[in-house]
């Protein structure tokens, strides 16, 4: 199998990453800070090592401001719906985000009445900053943006979003779903308040993993409460971090993996990771472009890109391209929507029931590109022959 679907997991993992989930199932198994013993002092302590891991390679002071979450749209909710909004609170946004975002925004809108302006980048990621800072008001608390967009691959540019935050005192909170562990992010320089990411995609971890990284200006709402471990004595939750947000038992085995796949990305280096996976969206792209019927959506040709591709060959339905290259050629891609309706409505793709979308990781080779693409040709020249 050609595996094209990065954009929603990494997969295969490396093997420290199977390894590491392994051991904790089979050596220290038990439940972190319920017990002093051997084995949950022992989960308790891979725990930590994870949030400082974490801590560091993302640019956050405090290790026990490191939330862990069982994905990245839990870490986007429990950030959102964590602050507090009154009725005609103002949030920007942007017209990428995935619905992780847009569908929390747009029950505050209906639930509390706070009005949301989305600003649209161009093709290239790029966004105009006037557009934002016009669009600030004496009642905006909160930017939210997408660092990449898992429809295009277009990259946008949080740091100047940041600055602009910092500026106007905003919460500037960043969704690093298609970004943690292919390009650099810090925290405290790139001025970024809440920072959410899965575990299980370019930080190669597994799947029921992800974080919420908070600074220590910001101090959130609770979603759940209940048993923490510690401080058990209290009838409310926890003030202290990071018990306050995580009520109930971790995902210990997946930490530990998502910790293995965090060293695995350090020791081959993002540089090296991110420059791969762009190398392998430029052959596909410049090879898709030479087909006639094919359409390709996202950052023009020597733009800095994901390696996220999206496309459609004229008059044949996404699904059904996906399922052809499924079912005879053994490639694995994504079509349809990839929950970014509004995403595709401003690339044009909406009425076409979305697009295909390759998406590529640190193992693929230009190998794989090239049967890709000749796979795409050959359906474009059997429906039309």
């Amino acid at each position: 199998m050609i595996y094209f679907d990065h954009a929603a997991t990494s997969f295969p993992k490396p093997q420290e990453v199977t390894d590491a989930v392994i051991e904790a199932l089979t050596v220290y198994g038990a439940n972190p800070g319920r017990g002093g013993h051997k084995l949950a002092n022992a989960a308790a302590k891979k725990i930590f090592e994870t949030r400082r891991e974490l801590a560091q390679f993302f640019g956050l002071a405090d290790p026990n401001r490191v939330i862990f979450t069982q994905n990245a749209t839990a870490a986007l909710n429990q950030g959102i719906f964590g602050l507090s909004f009154e009725q005609g609170d103002h949030i920007i946004t942007t017209s990428y985000e995935h619905n992780s975002v847009r569908r929390p925004l747009e029950r505050l809108k209906r639930e509390v009445g706070v009005e949301i302006t989305y600003i649209q980048p161009d093709q290239n990621g790029r966004i105009n900053l006037e557009d934002v800072e016009k669009a600030i008001n004496a009642r905006t608390k909160l930017l939210v943006a997408t660092h990449g967009s898992n429809l295009t691959g277009a990259i946008i540019p949080i740091e100047k979003l940041g600055e602009i935050c910092k500026k106007h005192q905003l919460t500037f909170m960043v969704d690093a779903s298609q970004t943690a562990g292919i390009l650099p992010i810090h925290m405290t320089d790139m001025n970024i308040d809440l920072l959410a990411f899965p575990g299980h995609k370019g930080l190669m971890g597994p799947q029921g993993t992800g974080a919420l990284l908070i600074n220590n200006k910001i101090d959130l709402k609770p979603l759940f409460t209940g048993g923490t471990g510690h401080f058990s004595e209290r009838l409310e939750q926890p003030e202290e971090y990071p018990e306050r947000l995580e009520s109930g038992t971790l995902n210990t085995p997946g930490i530990a993996g998502l910790l293995a796949g965090l060293l695995h990305i350090k020791k081959v280096g993002l540089e090296q990771i991110f420059h791969h996976e762009q190398m392998l969206a430029e052959e596909c792209v410049s090879r898709l472009k030479k087909i006639e019927g094919v359409t390709v959506y996202g950052p023009d040709e020597g733009v800095k890109r994901l390696g996220v591709v999206s496309f459609n060959i004229d008059g044949i339905d996404s699904q059904e391209v996906a399922l052809i290259l499924d079912q005879h050629y053994n490639i694995a891609v994504r079509a349809g929507l990839h929950c970014s309706p509004l995403a595709h409505q401003s690339i044009g793709s909406i009425h076409t029931g979305g697009a295909i979308r390759a998406s590529f990781g640190i193992y693929n080779t230009i190998a794989e590109v090239e049967q890709f693409v000749c796979a795409i040709e050959e359906i474009r020249t059997a429906y039309f022959v």
